[in-house]
Parts: C-alpha cells; sequence; structure tokens
C-alpha cells in the first residue's frame, strides 16, 4: 500500500487526513456557546471537498441548536476575499440581520475579514466574534485582536504518516483506509460574548 497524507486517490491506500468536519463543529459549537446565534460561514472554492466538509458540520451544528445556517459564501483562500465577504454579509442586510459571528475556512480568510469588520467600525469581538481554521501561528497571533483558531495538528499528522511508513518498509502490514485524526480549537482573542449574551 500507498501512505497519503491530506488525501486519498488510492482506494487501497493508507491515507491521514485531518477531521475537517470535527474541527468545523468545534469552532461552530465556540460560538453557540458563547451565546452567537447568527453565524456566517466563509470558505475556499467550491473544488475542495474540505469546504463542503466542514459546511456540512456548520449546517448540523446549528440545526442542533435550532438556529439559522445562512449559505457558505464561497471564493479564494485569501485575505482580498475575506474582506469581499464582509462586504457581502453587511452591505445588503440591516443591523438586526447581520452576522454576530464568522467562521471563516481558513486563517487568511478569517485576518481579512477581520481587517473589514474594523474598518467598518465594527468592535472585535464585541459586536462580531471571527474563528478561522488552520491555527497558522504566524498569522493567527499577529492578527487583531489574536485570532481563535482550528488547529489541523499538522505535526502529529505527519509524525502517524511518517511512523505507518517505517511500519511498512520494516515488514508490517498496514490496513487500508482513511485515518482522521482530531483538531483542536486554539482560543484567542477574536471570540467573546455578544453584548447581552
Amino acid at each position: 500500500p500507498v501512505i497519503y497524507a491530506f488525501t486519498q486517490p488510492d482506494p487501497g491506500s493508507v491515507a491521514f487526513v485531518s477531521d475537517d468536519a470535527g474541527g468545523a463543529r468545534l469552532a461552530v459549537e465556540h460560538f453557540c456557546g458563547l451565546g452567537r446565534r447568527r453565524i456566517a460561514h466563509v470558505s475556499g472554492p467550491a473544488s475542495f471537498a474540505v469546504v463542503h466538509e466542514r459546511a456540512r458540520a456548520y449546517r448540523e451544528v446549528l440545526a442542533e441548536h435550532g438556529l439559522p445556517a445562512a449559505e457558505p459564501l464561497l471564493g479564494a483562500w485569501s485575505e482580498g476575499w475575506g474582506h469581499e465577504a464582509v462586504a457581502k454579509l453587511f452591505d445588503s442586510r440591516g443591523r438586526g440581520e447581520t452576522p454576530d459571528a464568522v467562521f471563516c475556512g481558513n486563517d487568511q480568510i478569517a485576518r481579512g475579514v477581520i481587517d473589514a469588520l474594523r474598518e467598518r467600525g465594527i468592535r472585535l469581538p464585541e459586536d462580531v466574534g471571527v474563528v478561522g481554521f488552520d491555527n497558522w501561528e504566524i498569522v493567527a497571533e499577529a492578527t487583531r485582536p489574536p485570532l481563535t483558531s482550528v488547529d489541523m495538528n499538522l505535526a502529529t499528522l505527519g509524525r502517524e504518516a511518517g511512523l505507518a511508513l517505517l511500519s511498512l518498509v520494516g515488514g508490517q502490514a498496514a490496513a487500508p483506509g482513511i485515518r482522521k485524526l482530531p483538531c483542536r480549537l486554539v482560543v484567542r482573542q477574536s471570540c467573546g460574548r455578544p453584548p447581552g449574551g
């Protein structure tokens, strides 16, 4: 068998991937636990399977909490798209209809969202909370306020894939299939309870 990280093109292979749906659940549950009720989702291109996995989990968690799920906004994996998405979310809606939280598909999108919100005079995290995905520390920690983000545990994923490869080289069998490794939420200052929440 062949060992892959982040993909499984061959059904007979061994693949190590992050639990993207589980990571999305962590982010949306965090918002719900803080009292956020109008949670938007801004993510990357529709051509990526992880975009659909995360969007499905986003919808499921909101349904479990009896909250409406807006249609996810899909675009590029970039700060520019995050900035553009804020215009789509805030320009055509009344104050009570705008999101009080934005779950972003990666940290770059989240940074663009945060910059655009600040430019509009929207307070973070008081008015709107933001969560990213990747926990790219150089971005997450430099963002103002520092970004809460889903960590995909890439070091663990790489280590597990490497150990599986060493086992194969050593003559041990490895059952084919996908091994999903859990994500974790790294809480920083971009989230908080909404006023009165």
